[in-house]
């Protein structure tokens, strides 16, 4: 059985995906600084930046959907990616983390970023660029089986579930009427697809994007 942890769980899009993980049938624990609030079976009791290599030991899978929002937190989505390397490098342990769209590329020489374009709404920006500066530093590693999942373009918490999604790579893709949209719980399917895939389709130090 795949034992995944998945790191600020408590979120919007952690508990849909410790949801996921735990409707498949995997052993999941939630990591939380508070009262855990999802449906995974265990839980470490813990902030991000006080984890230790030995409370992610015993995991396959490590699922990291840590956010911040407020301009003095936004350098935190790179020193917790880092962090969370760390700890877990040159382990066989995966790290699949919950990255955004605002860095997805939008011309085929990747020159060109979503948050670079002048329709991208400028309170957004700010997020997408610490976003993409996280990015920009667990692609520095070797040593860490990583793999960032950007969502597409419109990310819906609310948004239903279809059970489908299109996987794409590093490029933002639209769907036949032009939209890039996903919701929280067909990228939950998405993120535990990609944690439980077998060595051959497994996206081990690549950034991929999922959409409708």
């Amino acid at each position: 059985m795949t034992r995944i942890a998945v790191i600020a769980a408590n979120g919007k899009a952690g508990r849909l995906i410790v949801k996921e993980a735990v409707d498949r049938g995997l052993d999941v624990t939630a990591v939380v600084r508070g009262e855990n609030r999802t449906v995974a079976q265990h839980a470490i009791v813990k902030d991000l930046f006080d984890l230790t290599a030995a409370d992610l030991a015993d995991f396959d899978v490590v699922v990291d959907a840590f956010g911040a929002w407020t301009p003095d937190t936004l350098d935190q989505h790179s020193t917790s990616i880092n962090h969370l390397a760390d700890i877990l490098s040159g382990t066989d342990t995966r790290l699949i983390v919950v990255g955004g769209a605002g860095s997805l590329y939008v011309n085929p020489e990747h020159t060109l970023q979503l948050f670079d374009t002048p329709e991208f709404p400028d309170e957004y920006v700010p997020l997408s660029k610490a976003q993409g500066a996280a990015l920009d530093e667990i692609r520095k590693r070797d040593d860490v089986r990583w793999t960032f999942v950007s969502p597409a373009a419109e990310f819906l918490a609310d948004g239903e579930c279809t059970g489908s999604y299109v996987l794409n790579g590093e490029e933002l893709t639209t769907n036949e009427a032009g939209k890039s949209e996903i919701s929280y719980a067909d990228y939950a399917i998405a993120i535990i697809d990609e944690a439980t895939a077998d060595a051959a389709h497994a996206h081990v130090g690549e950034r991929i994007s999922v959409r409708w």
